[in-house]
């Protein structure tokens, strides 16, 4: 198993200390700052205790027993920032962790990146600095990229990995095999700001605001139609594949009504819907959108996404039920 190092006792260091702890692997939270060492020992116990409790909850629901939730806290291991060299020098895989500034970043980069290993990835969990910025605080910056996790990081499988220039394609291989090993859902993306989520939040959050300040509704009830009907579909149809399933045309025609009716450009379609239409790639129902679905049976593929529609809204226990007619 590859020895891991998070890099940093907050939050993103102890959600990604659990998920390689509890997947069988040794890691290391490496409290990089300097400090007091009983600071530092007081902000790794934190971290230690955050861990048992978040095992202690999901043993509450059952999702592990007490022995693998013992065995997961036994390979959690501590170390303050006067023995970082050491353990660096051991790990396998860091996971720079430290607060969002860019000089933090560099601090940390820097110093880490000559302690441990020139084979070792390295990778920053920033939420907003890109790649190739960060790599050049980096020696050997071809192991150097980005992994962008959700918090909460031991829960959300979803990570976004984004390489830089200067990332070698090795170790984008690496670092993508490792999180999927531990039951994460690694997705590639460029060095682009905001990443995938983020990028697509910040609309969505945007606008609800946008909405209650408008006061086309309450914030009660935006959040109750994103609850039971945005949020409910894309957990079971991702966004780019619900524009095919409804047709490319659809998003085209309501794109030009919302930006005319509400006077704002904010809600034009981009280029490359203007460019399907023209060719009469429409998605599902033509064969071809932004996926080829020119050998899927359109009716099986229907059944099936709606039947786990289905099955999601009865495991919510909010499946509409209808009464009996006599």
């Amino acid at each position: 198993m590859s020895k891991i190092v998070a890099v940093g006792a907050g939050r993103m260091g102890r959600g990604i200390a659990q998920v390689f702890a509890s997947a069988g692997h040794a890691v290391t939270i490496l409290d990089f700052k300097a400090r007091e060492l009983n600071d530092s020992h007081t902000l790794l116990d934190a971290a230690l205790q955050e861990i048992s409790e978040n095992l202690d909850f999901l043993m509450s629901l059952n999702v592990l027993d007490q022995k693998t939730a013992d065995a997961a806290l036994a390979r959690v291991h501590l170390a303050p920032e006067t023995t970082a060299a050491e353990v660096l020098a051991e790990a396998d895989f860091i996971f720079e962790g430290v607060p969002e500034v860019l000089e933090a970043k560099q601090d940390a980069l820097t110093r880490m990146s000559t302690m441990c290993r020139p084979d070792a990835i390295i990778a920053s969990t920033t939420s907003t600095m890109s790649v190739d910025t960060l790599s050049e605080f980096v020696s050997e910056p071809g192991r150097f990229l980005n992994a962008h996790w959700l918090n909460p990081a031991y829960l959300i499988p979803l990570v976004e990995v984004s390489p830089g220039a200067a990332t070698d394609e090795q170790a984008v291989d690496k670092l993508m095999t490792l999180l999927r090993a531990v039951g994460k859902e690694p997705v590639r993306c460029k060095a682009s700001p905001g990443y995938i989520v983020p990028r697509i939040q910040s609309v969505v959050m945007n606008e609800a605001a946008r909405m209650v300040e408008e006061g086309v509704a309450t914030a009660e009830d935006i959040d109750t139609a994103v609850r039971t009907g945005f949020g409910l579909r894309y957990a079971t149809m991702g966004l780019v594949e619900f524009i095919d399933w409804g047709g490319v045309d659809i998003l085209y025609y309501a794109s030009r009504y919302l930006k005319k009716e509400l006077d704002s450009d904010r809600f034009e379609s981009p280029k490359i819907i203007d460019d399907m239409m023209e060719r009469g790639d429409m998605g599902l129902k033509t064969g071809k959108g932004f996926y080829d679905f020119s050998s899927v049976d359109p009716d099986d593929f229907r059944r099936r996404k709606l039947a786990t529609f289905v099955a999601l809204l009865e495991h919510l226990d909010m499946l509409p039920m209808l009464a009996d007619k006599e």
